[in-house]
Parts: structure tokens; C-alpha cells; sequence
């Protein structure tokens, strides 16, 4: 079973992040609509440490999409930089801080990373 965004916002996203860079700060407030209703999350990144934050506040960068999208992005299922050129998602602001995100969402089920596929060696046949 895969995970909401806010879930994910939630559960996982506050707290220290060793994968962000050390320069790394600002705001986003993440809008996720359903029907006519809107959800508001507030994150403070500061270097490597996030806030999560359920308010409508101003940030620095708003990013706005169907709660059906942030549930594809929390699941690895979507990309965010996918997502924005297919105009499924939209930003408003500093968009340096919306590849910010895609370090604080999981990326696919099957992805694997880089270092653990160069240390393996092809199956001869």
C-alpha cells in the first residue's frame, strides 16, 4: 500500500536531512487540492533541517497540484520536475526550492542508487 503526501508530509518529511545541500534555505507552502477544498502544508527548510507546518502562510515558493499528484509524487510513482513540465503541478516563486522537494519525497519502489550499481558486476551468460 503506498502513501499519501500528507502521510508523508506528516510522518516523514520533518527533521533532519543529511541528502539536502548545507546551503539549502527557504519556504514552501504546498497546496493540494481536492475537489473545492484545499489543503495547506507549510515547510521551512533551513540547510538540512525541515518544518512542517499545516498553514496557509506566504512562502517563498507555492506549489500547487491535485492531491491525486502529491499522492503519485509520495508514492516514487511521479517525479516533481516531471510533474511541473506536464504541467500537473504548478510553482510560484523561488523554483530552485522545488528540486529541493524531490529529496525530501521518495523516488521509485525499484530505483536503486547509483553507487550500489556501479559496485555490481553484469550476470555473464
Amino acid at each position: 500500500m503506498s502513501t499519501s503526501a500528507a502521510e508523508h508530509l506528516a510522518r516523514a518529511v520533518a527533521g533532519r536531512h543529511p541528502e539536502l545541500p548545507e546551503t539549502t534555505s527557504g519556504t514552501v507552502r504546498l497546496d493540494l487540492r481536492e475537489g473545492g477544498r484545499t489543503e495547506h502544508w507549510y515547510l521551512t527548510i533551513d540547510r538540512q533541517d525541515v518544518r512542517v507546518q499545516r498553514c496557509a502562510e506566504d512562502a517563498e515558493l507555492v506549489v500547487r497540484a491535485d492531491r491525486d499528484v502529491f499522492d503519485r509524487i509520495a508514492a516514487g510513482r511521479l517525479h516533481v520536475a516531471a510533474a511541473l513540465l506536464r504541467n500537473d503541478l504548478s510553482g510560484q516563486g523561488d523554483l530552485r526550492l522545488l528540486m529541493t522537494l524531490r529529496r525530501l519525497f521518495p523516488g521509485p519502489p525499484d530505483a536503486r542508487h547509483p553507487r550500489d550499481v556501479a559496485g555490481s558486476r553484469p550476470v555473464a551468460r
